[in-house]
């Protein structure tokens, strides 16, 4: 365990807590059956891990500048693991929403803290890059749980799932302990707001929300993450509906997740190459705005597959938008002391992205009596994106954000 350099196992941290995100959505027929669980409760199963994020992820971040970030990770982790242990004893379905509730808050230590954590674990020249690798934990955590979820179910049931998910989450919170330097040792504990004058903690959150670079790079992150998630997580109902098998639309639909990947790796070695992220957005949010058109139009309704190759090219290249926002979230802090609450305001808006935009996108395919119209969403929804970077490139430390 020792040997993998600490950065990257941070970087596993973050997939870990993403797994808490994809295990439910496979176990949702499950749970129904077993608890009676209805199609309402279901949905607020989806959402309460988005709830944390959109009502606090700022002060959550600002929680993780001010305790130390190897001890929010840790702490992420470990609240991970026994949410998930005691789920694995729900006897309703009120017990599972409170305690997804708080694995919302988990998740939150861990992916707030994990880029200002990385950022004091590399080299400058190196940040870049490592920082679009940590891009990577939600589409490969979610998109693993998806592929994986009603195999391993099969062989030992919803509870064995969630236990697994616990062991998995004590495993990683250990490893973490282990190979990650203590804060004091990376000086990411800051003075102030545990422990001390409310006055401080109002003056570092109003330090980050006082700059424009925190706001646009979060209203981005919104762009992006709203169209993201309506379309992948629309696919096994969009597929469903196309009368494409069962057995097909989970893995179709964890590929879509998982290629998201590809994005974000080479979002980091572009970036650290000298591409400037400008470049990257610009091209992410055109291909993303392309692809729902030809996933979506009518014109395309007798190609499936080339809707499903569309489908894969929205997620894979769209991905270097996160990528590239994660690098500019941490370089466009106003000072090293509010990362990961920069990174909270962003996942913030992300979350709020994702609360909005797929129950305004079914409610246009309810209008329209089918999804043929969603590329108009997301196409304005992209545009939005690029109106934005304009704004934000034109911030005088943008340049020195590459």
């Amino acid at each position: 365990m020792r040997s993998l350099a600490p950065e990257f196992v941070v970087m596993l941290a973050g997939i870990t807590a993403a797994l808490h995100i994809g295990k439910l959505p496979p176990a949702i027929p499950v749970l129904q059956d077993a608890l009676g669980v209805t199609l309402v409760e279901a949905g607020f199963l989806l959402s309460l891990v988005q709830l944390a994020g959109m009502l606090a992820g700022a002060l959550i971040g600002l929680l993780a500048d001010s305790a130390g970030l190897r001890r929010s990770v840790l702490l992420g982790l470990g609240i991970l693991m026994l949410a998930s242990l005691l789920g694995s004893q729900a006897q309703s379905a009120a017990m599972l929403l409170l305690l997804r509730g708080i694995e919302g808050f988990g998740f939150l230590l861990v992916t707030l803290s994990g880029p200002g954590l990385i950022r004091h674990l590399v080299v400058a020249e190196k940040l870049s890059l490592r920082l679009g690798w940590w891009g990577c934990y939600m589409g490969l955590g979610t998109g693993t749980a998806l592929l994986t979820g009603l195999w391993v179910m099969a062989k030992v049931g919803w509870q064995g799932w969630w236990i697994l998910m616990a062991l998995l989450s004590l495993l990683m919170l250990f490893w973490v302990w282990r190979a990650v330097p203590p804060d004091q040792q990376l000086h990411t504990r800051q003075e102030g707001p545990v422990g001390g004058a409310l006055g401080r903690v109002l003056g570092r959150l109003k330090l980050t929300l006082s700059h424009p670079g925190p706001w646009l790079v979060a209203m981005i992150f919104a762009t992006y993450s709203g169209q993201w998630l309506s379309v992948i997580g629309f696919l096994p109902s969009i597929y469903s509906e196309a009368g494409i098998s069962a057995g097909l639309v989970g893995p179709l639909t964890a590929l879509a997740a998982v290629v998201n990947i590809i994005g974000n790796v080479l979002s980091g070695r572009l970036l650290h190459v000298g591409v400037g992220a400008r470049q990257l957005l610009y091209g992410g949010f055109a291909v993303m705005a392309m692809t729902t058109w030809f996933a979506f139009s009518a014109l395309t309704a007798d190609f499936p597959w080339l809707r499903y190759l569309a489908v894969l090219l929205f997620s894979a290249i769209g991905g270097m938008v996160p990528g590239a926002l994660f690098s500019l979230a941490v370089r466009l802090a106003p000072d090293s002391s509010v990362v990961s609450t920069c990174v909270g305001w962003m996942l913030q808006w992300s979350a709020f992205g994702q609360f909005v935009a797929p129950p305004a996108i079914a409610w246009l395919a309810a209008q329209a009596g089918g999804w043929h119209w969603t590329w108009m969403a997301t196409g304005a929804m992209s545009l939005l994106g690029v109106v934005l970077v304009t704004r934000v490139s034109r911030l005088p430390g943008f340049a020195a954000a590459h």
